[in-house]
């Protein structure tokens, strides 16, 4: 019997070395073609540099675009990718012979006889799939674009609806290195010749292949392993809305992220005004940034956290689930309305930056009456004009500050109305109105006089110190005041959300909802209008080609790229990965960066850590605007073993009764560990991360309640870099070799969408999950805390 299976297995490994082999001596076909695609790019830009010599400007930018196409071709073909070729696909004949442009026959299903009677067949035409095209000199394809429609079956062919696909085969490589196969056969029922001989089966299928992997702390790139219900999401057509649900492991970010990249394939004229993908946390934006480059795509996708999405603010804190309801709640609209006015109503105070609470200058100090003083700020506005002196009084300052208030447009937009209604009270102090009896006499005057006011330095004083441009810093700021707050907040916060909100605002850091208050604020705010500064004559804008005598550093295609995507204010497509989590702050934020966008919007109602989706919901609708809905529905939980997707599926009948959760497609054998706290919990989960360091070659990630994630850190320490600690709210749209999750009932009881989040810490792991329960998780004998029982 041993001497059987060494035979068999000895067999079986000599086909597949020989499988290898032949991938190999492709995969070395296709660095040929490149090297000498990389040649032909150098030659252009040599060229190019040629054309610049003739020093006319036709020549000049001839040179410029050459250039510049040259360059993204090199700069393409110059990159390793990892796995660049990493699929195969053989195909009987098909009913047709016409050829789409990559070369490849463009029919789906069989001719008739493709098939022989004794159920046998040929292979008619082999294709490999890869992260960009190649053609061979005769135009013929040795790698196909995965986005092409001709690598469609790859990714759709199924045994119960194979087309023409007979076998599907995933190529782990890595640089020029072929390192294994792995097939599928979508006809298994068939033999089929391939140049005369039997087609041979390599391993036990691609795509349990690909998930047994072992996971970094960056996404590994699964396009390899999309299936056909991911797929159609991916090539739906990009108009309007899509939307697309499905549970813990059915690959939405993936999804995602390959339809993003799929999108600038069909489509780059229509998507050259950027594609944003908008994910929930920065862990998130560093595990799965790096797909979209080696999907072929640069530049063009900006990947960014939900605290990113405003220029020059970054949240590095996390409110508590009290304070992050009120911050994410629409109800904060009417508050930040309020605070604009009252802030400058206010005289300023915080507006540009400044802390209120202390005693400097420019704090405000209040009277009997609640009218805010600010030391310094101007109560009395004197000028001279037509040699008579004007005076305007504080409380002629005041109703004129009110009048121009009373005005729909953005606070910063109504200091030229304040300026004109001041002006007005000058004019009539002043009696001239009634010099002139002809209406072109006096308007004369009256220009005269406004002129002579607006360019005196005591006036232009004045008026920078009265109606000073006021900041969304200096706003919330000013906020961080509880008894202002309070006024502003006056039947729209209880007193108790009041005390809570004005103490967050006083810390320096931001935290994620602050930045969607920021970003609201500039909105209510507005930018001043700015005079352009006259750029002065320079005789050296005369001549052409300096900067042939100039040499200089020049901006790399990808430096461009980033600029460009960092001066965006709208794209042309938003993607919203784990939409459910975002509250209608973040919406309404969101929303002004897609206002005349195509969505792809991407989460499960079951994982939302919002506490109120109705009200989410609301604000996501108003965002997408009137704009037609398309929806899918991924079911295949292909992150999970069932062992791990049946214990979390007690804790989502709790969370959410009657829903379903994806099915599991595999199976380890390995069930859940559960562990009791001894002495010490920092000692239990260090105990227990170490011993799934020495079970799994990948990561191991350690799930605990948000305010326990900087003591897990300490927990952890000296572990090495495969254990990675991470806060419950952190833990979303990430995967790990295994998890440890430390007491469900602390992370439960967190918020009221806590079990919501305890579903997805439970849903983190690939393959093996440990559950640490203390006195709070109430455990039985075995250990098994009371939310996770039958």
């Amino acid at each position: 019997m041993d001497a059987s299976r060494a035979s068999h297995g000895t067999s079986a490994d000599s086909v597949r070395d020989r499988e290898i082999g032949v991938e190999q001596e492709h995969l070395d076909a296709v660095y040929r073609r490149l090297e000498e695609k990389i040649h032909e790019a150098e030659f252009l830009m040599d060229d190019a540099a040629k054309r610049g010599q003739v020093g006319t400007p036709g020549a000049l930018a001839e040179r410029d675009a050459q250039v510049f196409r040259a360059g993204i071709h090199l700069n393409r073909l110059n990159n390793e990718f990892e796995d660049f070729l990493f699929g195969r696909i053989d195909l009987l004949l098909g009913k047709d012979g016409k050829k789409g442009p990559d070369g490849a026959y463009t029919a789906v299903e069989p001719a008739e006889g493709a098939v022989r009677e004794d159920n046998t067949a040929d292979i008619a035409e082999t294709l490999h799939i890869g992260r960009i095209g190649v053609l061979d000199a005769d135009y013929s394809p040795l790698v196909i674009d995965w986005r092409a429609p001709a690598a469609a079956p790859f990714y759709r062919s199924t045994p119960v609806d194979p087309g023409r696909v007979v076998r599907r085969r995933v190529i782990r490589s890595k640089g020029r290195k072929v390192l294994g196969v792995e097939d599928d056969l979508m006809r298994p029922e068939l033999t089929a010749f391939l140049d005369g001989r039997p087609l041979p089966a390599i391993g036990d299928g691609a795509l349990m292949a690909a998930l047994g992997q072992a996971r970094s702390h960056t996404m590994r790139d699964i396009v390899a392993s999309i299936q056909a219900e991911q797929d159609l999401v991916i090539r739906a057509p990009a108009a309007s809305v899509t939307y697309v649900e499905g549970g813990p492991g059915t690959g939405k970010t993936a999804v995602a992220l390959h339809r993003a990249a799929y999108l600038l394939y069909q489509d780059r004229r229509r998507y050259a005004g950027g594609i944003l993908i908008v994910s929930p946390t920065p862990l998130l934006v560093a595990y799965t940034e790096g797909v979209l480059p080696s999907l072929g795509e640069e530049g063009q996708v900006a990947i960014r956290a939900v605290g990113s999405l405003v220029d020059g603010a970054e949240a590095t804190e996390y409110d508590s689930p009290a304070v992050a309801r009120v911050k994410g709640s629409s109800r904060m609209l009417k508050v930040l309305r309020k605070a604009a006015r009252g802030a400058l109503e206010s005289g300023g105070s915080g507006a540009q930056g400044g802390r209120p609470g202390g005693s400097g200058e420019g704090q405000l100090a209040f009277g009997d009456d609640e009218t805010p003083v600010v030391p310094g700020t101007p109560e009395r506005l004197r000028v001279v004009a037509f040699g008579r002196r004007l005076e305007l009084e504080a409380g002629q300052l005041n109703r004129i500050r009110h009048t121009a208030l009373s005005g729909t447009a953005p606070v910063n937009h109504l200091r030229p109305r304040a300026r004109r209604l001041l002006l007005d009270a000058l004019w009539d102090q002043s009696g001239a109105a009634g010099r002139h009896s002809d209406p072109e006499l006096a308007a004369e005057l009256r220009s005269s006089f406004d002129e002579d006011i607006t360019s005196e330095d005591a006036f232009i004083a004045f008026l920078d110190a009265w109606w000073p441009e006021l900041t969304p810093r200096g706003v919330l700021t000013a906020m961080s005041d509880e008894r202002r707050l309070a006024r502003w907040a006056r039947r729209i916060l209880n007193p108790g959300e009041v005390r809570r909100l004005a103490r967050s605002l006083r810390r320096d850091a931001l935290s994620v909802h602050d930045v969607a208050l920021l970003d609201e604020l500039t909105a209510i705010l507005g930018t001043p209008a700015r005079p352009k500064k006259k750029r002065e004559y320079d005789p050296l804008d005369q001549l052409t080609g300096l900067e042939e005598l100039m040499p200089q550093r020049e901006e790399s295609q990808r430096e461009r790229a980033e600029r460009l995507a960092q001066e965006r204010t709208e794209y042309a497509h938003v993607i919203v990965d784990e939409a459910q989590d975002l509250t209608p702050m973040q919406w309404r934020m969101v929303g002004r960066r897609g206002r005349h966008a195509t969505w792809t919007v991407v989460g499960d109602p079951a994982q939302s850590s919002w506490s109120d989706p109705d009200e989410a919901a609301e604000a996501r609708d108003e965002a997408l605007g009137t704009r037609p809905r398309r929806r899918f529905t991924l079911t295949v939980n292909y992150r999970n073993p069932s062992e791990i997707a049946e214990l979390a599926a007690k804790v989502l009948a709790l969370a959410m009764p009657g829903s379903k959760s994806p099915s599991a497609v595999r199976s380890t054998g390995v069930e859940p560990r559960f562990a009791v706290v001894r002495d010490r919990l920092g000692e239990t989960v260090r105990e227990e991360a170490a011993r799934l360091l020495e079970r799994v070659d990948g990561t191991v990630g350690v799930v605990v309640a948000m305010n326990r994630r900087a003591e897990a850190a300490r927990w952890l320490s000296g572990l090495g870099e495969r254990v990675v600690a991470l806060g419950s709210l952190e833990a979303k749209g990430l995967e790990y070799d295994a998890t440890v999750v430390v007491s469900p009932a602390e992370i439960a009881d967190e918020s009221p969408a806590g079990l919501r989040v305890l579903y997805v810490a439970l849903t983190r792991a690939t393959q093996q999950l440990t559950v640490v329960s203390g006195e709070r998780d109430e455990p039985d004998a075995n250990g098994v805390p009371d939310l996770l029982r039958d």
